[in-house]
């Protein structure tokens, strides 16, 4: 079998366990529903809240670089420490954090393999305290918007022969589905799918424990399937980029990909944007 090209930044449920209250380690949460971390959490474990924490409060974007500097200070974070993110729905929302301190340039980043659910399917145990850490001093040196698409690149992406990838539903996809039931602020107008994506739901490269199918299974899906290759640039969207950041995290370091783009403003931006060009089938 093949192997992962950054196997390191993949880490065990055993070793959270064994490097959990190691000083120079911080264990981070984030779900999709904030209200896990409350109910129970690993132990040491501080809570990063994708709305509250990393979103701006007023403009749709993410919090400004002193910002994220208080939040790391506030959560005993320094520059040299090794952030590991584990939580809800296959680490969807571990993905999106892990993909927030990436543009602001956080070097260590581990991911717990199979995230919240399969900690608690091996019976480890999960505490309410809420831990506190002395406050550090952290420093943003610089922001890193390489990994990061705005609509006009994706505009420019289109008819260039570089790959997108719609990381949603099938149903959201063709326009079928348009989330707003579930999701009602973050509607669109139109459904359908930007011209020339293809569609890879992001889930495909999860197992049914939360953990990441193997290097061979993810290289069929992403490259025999929708033929990425060594070298392209890609850029992938959902619905509002969290989706995506899962897909993102894949291509990255699971296979290697060095030119890999989430598009955050994804379809609720691209479905209710004057003149954007929509596909459907």
């Amino acid at each position: 079998m093949a192997d992962y090209i950054h196997p390191d930044v993949l880490v065990s449920t055993d070793w959270v366990a064994e490097h959990q209250n190691d000083p120079g380690v911080r264990i981070v949460e984030s779900d999709e529903d904030v209200l896990l971390y409350d109910v129970g959490h690993i132990e040491s474990a501080v809570k990063v809240d994708w709305q509250t924490d990393l979103q701006d409060q007023l403009v749709r974007d993410y919090i400004d670089k002193e910002k994220f500097e208080n939040l790391m200070s506030e959560k005993g974070i320094s520059n040299d420490t090794t952030v590991v993110f584990y939580g809800d729905r296959n680490n969807w929302w571990a993905c999106y954090a892990f993909w927030v301190f990436k543009l602001f340039g956080h070097e260590n980043c581990l991911m717990m393999n199979g995230g919240r659910q399969k900690w608690i399917d091996e019976d480890r145990p999960l505490v309410k305290d809420v831990p506190e850490y002395p406050v550090t001093s952290y420093t943003v040196s610089e922001v890193n918007e390489s990994i990061r698409a705005f609509k006009d690149d994706v505009m420019a992406h289109l008819g260039s022969g570089n790959p997108l990838i719609d990381v949603r539903s099938p149903g959201e996809y063709t326009g079928e589905l348009l989330h707003m039931e579930a999701y009602p602020q973050e509607g669109a107008l139109r459904g359908g799918h930007i011209p020339g994506a293809a569609n890879v739901p992001w889930a495909t490269a999860a197992n049914e424990d939360g953990t990441f199918k193997s290097a061979d299974e993810l290289v069929s899906i992403y490259k025999d399937d929708k033929g990425l290759k060594d070298g392209d640039d890609v850029i992938a969207y959902c619905r509002i980029g969290e989706r995506s950041s899962h897909t993102w995290f894949v291509l990255t370091y699971l296979l290697g990909f060095e030119n890999v783009r989430n598009y955050d403003g994804s379809w609720t931006e691209w479905g209710n944007m004057v003149r954007a060009p929509i596909e459907k089938p």
